[in-house]
């Protein structure tokens, strides 16, 4: 495989779209199993949507992913004298020239039932550059062929595309005309970004050519659509990298789930390393056809990658959690726990939840006491009078003994279990109840037992 340069190239205009995410993970992977290089470029022209904080938040959200890159970033904006100097070029060899069309004069001149488009009114009228004049690329009337190796040979036919803007009348570069430049000069040799991108292409064709460069390969990859098979959309879907990063979503289950949204490696297998990943990616396995982002999906490989965690790296992790839960539980004292912890949460923002009983004494304000009687409270003083002098006091312990208790009393163990959790944790859900008990200690549990007696009544 030939080493291929390649660029990621996003605009700084809101948060790091899941779909980019994806993109630049397709650009990182060929980069590195070609030996290539991939740069790193900001599409920061429009200044009227970019801001500052976007551009922090895509680096973040790259290197918080685990991926790098070799050149870069480049600014688009440093380049304006670049852009200016090329289309200058494309002026004097013909193939661009300056309109002074409004869009309400060239829909005025059109007949009723007329194609969308400019109509080339300005061809041939040899104006010069003046104020509210653009300067328009002049198309050939030729198809124009995109070489995609999603898609394959992409024709566009011939008046499909319109004599397009590359400099607008304010002097800013279009988004087309600066691309092109940037591939050529940058030696880019493969463009990889979203399906979206495809009708610009062929125009980024008639300027590479106009301008005697070589042209790109390009590969545009398939739309991300939500469940109701819409494309995401950042107003209605969840699609911020960096919400599932404070989510606590591990960055090894976003980039093997992503990698899977239009490639398939085969087989049954799902789970891939990042170096599997550079070992068996190809663009003969990508799809064009559009890809579910199923958020229940990446819980389910965010849940694998938990349980893959030491209980050391997992209590690392929870920290920040833990601290923007408002808790001030000492980390150490949930390592008991972590175990039983691991298996039951989907993503580190679920950690504190499952905890927080170890903090205080929980309130029981809010639970439906009703259902409980005099036997329950009855219940709860023999569950405290056989854990009181359970010795030693551990899960394993505290289950023998409780078991035998209900084969005393006659109860049932599923009968029992749901008062004496809620009287520790306040949760009809969580960790085992023996291993909440041992973990909370003696004298909390105690005290919990009685609190909840008191309140049933």
């Amino acid at each position: 495989m030939p080493a291929e340069r390649l660029r990621f190239a996003p605009s700084p205009t809101g948060y790091f779209h899941v779909g980019s995410a994806r993109t630049i993970l397709y650009n990182w992977l060929l980069a590195r199993k070609s030996g290539g290089s991939l740069l790193l470029r900001i599409d920061d022209t429009d200044t009227e949507r970019n801001r500052e904080e976007w551009v922090d938040g895509i680096v973040s959200s790259i290197q918080w992913l685990g991926l790098d890159w070799d050149l870069g970033p480049v600014r688009q904006s440093s380049r304006l004298e670049r852009y200016a100097e090329v289309a200058a070029e494309l002026e004097s060899t013909g193939h661009a020239y300056w309109c002074g069309c409004t869009r309400e004069e060239v829909e005025a001149r059109k007949p009723a039932g007329s194609p969308p488009g400019y109509d080339g009114f300005c061809r041939d009228r040899r104006l010069g550059p003046a104020e509210g004049r653009a300067l328009r690329f002049r198309v050939p009337e030729n198809p124009v062929t995109v070489s995609d190796l999603v898609r394959g040979e992409v024709v566009f036919p011939t008046g499909s595309i319109e004599d397009f803007i590359v400099v607008k009348s304010s002097g800013a570069p279009l988004y087309v005309l600066a691309n092109a430049v940037d591939d050529a000069d940058f030696e880019i040799t493969l463009v990889v970004r979203a399906e979206e991108h495809l009708p610009t292409t062929p125009k980024a064709v008639l300027i590479h050519q106009a301008l005697g460069h070589g042209i790109p390969r390009f590969a545009h990859l398939p739309v991300l659509v939500n469940e109701a098979r819409q494309k995401l959309s950042k107003r209605r879907d969840r699609v911020a990298i960096e919400d599932f990063r404070d989510q606590g979503y591990l960055p090894e289950a976003m980039i093997n789930y992503l990698a899977l949204l239009g490639w398939s490696p085969g087989g049954d297998r799902e789970f891939f390393t990042i170096a599997e990943l550079e070992e068996e990616f190809s663009f003969e396995r990508v799809s064009h056809s559009p890809a579910f982002f199923d958020e229940r999906k990446l819980a389910h490989f965010n849940k694998h990658y938990i349980q893959q965690l030491s209980e050391e790296e997992l209590l690392a992790m929870a920290v920040p959690f833990i601290e923007r839960a408002g808790l001030t539980l000492d980390p150490h004292a949930i390592r008991p726990l972590l175990a039983e912890v691991k298996p039951r949460i989907s993503t580190l923002e679920e950690l504190p939840g499952m905890v927080d009983f170890l903090l205080s004494d929980p309130s029981y304000e809010g639970l439906d006491l009703a259902k409980f009687d005099q036997g329950t409270v009855s219940m709860l003083g023999a569950v405290a009078a056989a854990i009181a002098d359970t010795e030693p006091f551990t899960p394993e312990k505290l289950e023998s003994r409780i078991r035998a208790l209900c084969e005393e009393i006659g109860v049932s163990l599923r009968k029992l279990q749901e008062p004496v959790r809620l009287a520790i944790t306040a949760k009809r859900v969580g960790v085992p109840l023996f291993s909440a008990i041992a973990a909370v200690g003696r004298p909390a549990a105690l005290r919990r037992l009685s609190a909840f007696s008191a309140a049933i009544g």
